[in-house]
Order: structure tokens, then sequence, then C-alpha cells
């Protein structure tokens, strides 16, 4: 007799067949969005196609098909998903350089991060190669405000932008994109750690904005 009160065999659980939730459209194409990415960054833009996405989650490629199209569209949507982020990244720099936490520093982290552990850098890779610098325009607002942002910091004049400071975040920008693309390979060849360029570029990112540059 069991101590619960009954039979044994009033103990027995029948197994229940869970419903499995359907996926609401705007879900079904952010976890192709993410699996996509994934791809990309394993296997570079080459590997992002709707039948490797759809493995990769478990769909049929019509049903992919049904929420992209076609693979064009589907890389179309992975590029401006990426650029958003990038975007998002800058104005958490903006954030950084207006509270003034973590200096200098913070923001060459936040810069670094988004085009090697986010993949901008592929991206950046991609659109180039593919001429598609189209999808390029939303950052353009985010990497404004970001000069607005080191422009109070620095002091200088409302309204009028040293051309030191835009030199110094293109400097930052090309310093994180390639380090991104080739910088492990040639850390190695010269002997260097993986986070060599980024302390070079937070050591020199001070100087550079205090001391305009020749104009060329």
């Amino acid at each position: 007799m069991s101590t619960w009160g009954g039979d044994e065999m009033d103990q027995i659980l029948v197994p229940v067949r869970l419903k499995r939730r359907r996926r609401s459209p705007d879900e079904a194409r952010e976890q192709a969005l993410a699996s996509a990415r994934r791809i990309l960054l394993a296997e570079g833009p080459a590997g992002v196609t709707l039948s490797a996405v759809a493995q990769d989650i478990g769909v049929t490629h019509s049903v992919l098909s049904h929420h992209f199209g076609s693979v064009a569209q589907l890389q179309s949507a992975l590029m401006g998903a990426m650029v958003r982020d990038l975007a998002t990244a800058l104005a958490e720099a903006v954030a950084h350089v207006r509270s003034d936490v973590g200096g200098p520093k913070a923001m060459v982290d936040i810069i670094f991060n988004s085009f090697d552990t986010n993949g901008a850098g592929q991206l950046a890779a991609w659109i180039a190669l593919s001429d598609r610098f189209e999808h390029l325009e939303p950052v353009r607002h985010a990497v404004n405000h970001l000069v607005d942002a080191v422009n109070e910091k620095v002091g200088a004049p409302s309204g009028d932008t040293p051309r030191h400071i835009p030199s110094a975040l293109l400097f930052i920008a090309l310093c994180a994109v390639g380090d991104s693309l080739i910088g492990e390979p040639l850390h190695a060849m010269l002997g260097r750690d993986r986070h060599a360029v980024r302390r070079i570029a937070t050591r020199l990112l001070p100087s550079f904005l205090s001391a305009p540059l020749s104009p060329s």
C-alpha cells in the first residue's frame, strides 16, 4: 500500500505529450538571423545559405524561404541586423564618453569588441567585398554622435569639431577592423599577444585627442 493514500497502481504517471509552441514569424526570423550570424563568424559569407541556416535551426528550406524569400534577402537582413548592433555599440560608447566611466579604454574596448567578438569586422569585409555600402548608412548617425561626444569631452567650441577628433576615431576604427580580420596571425608572427593592438590604441588615443594632427 502506498503511503500517499492510494494504491500503487494509482500512482503510475502516464507521460503527457506536450504540444510544441508555434513560433511567431518574428521569432522565427530572429532565430534564423542568429543562426546566420553564427555561420558567418564560423565559415564566412559563403556559408550563409538558406540550406545551412534551415539545417541549423531544424526547419525546411521552404519554411525559411517563406520568411526571407531568397538567400540574398536573408543576407541583407543579416547585414541590417549586424549594422544595427554596431550602431547600438557605438551609442554605448557615446554614453561612456559622456559619463566618463572607464575613460578612453572603455571606448576603445567597446569598438574593438564590436568588430572582433560581435562580428562587425567580418561584416565590414563582407559589405566591402560585395560592394553593398548602403547597409552602413545607419552607422553614420552613431559615428557622428560619437564624434560629438568626444568633442564635448575635449572642450572644443560647440559646433566646431577639430579635424583631429574624427581622425583619432578613424584610427581606432581601422585598428579594430584590421585586428579583427588578420590580427591573430600577425600577432603570432610578431610575438605579440592577442590584445596588443587594443592596448596600443588605448595608449595613443589621449595624445591624439589632445594634440591636433597636421592637416593633410
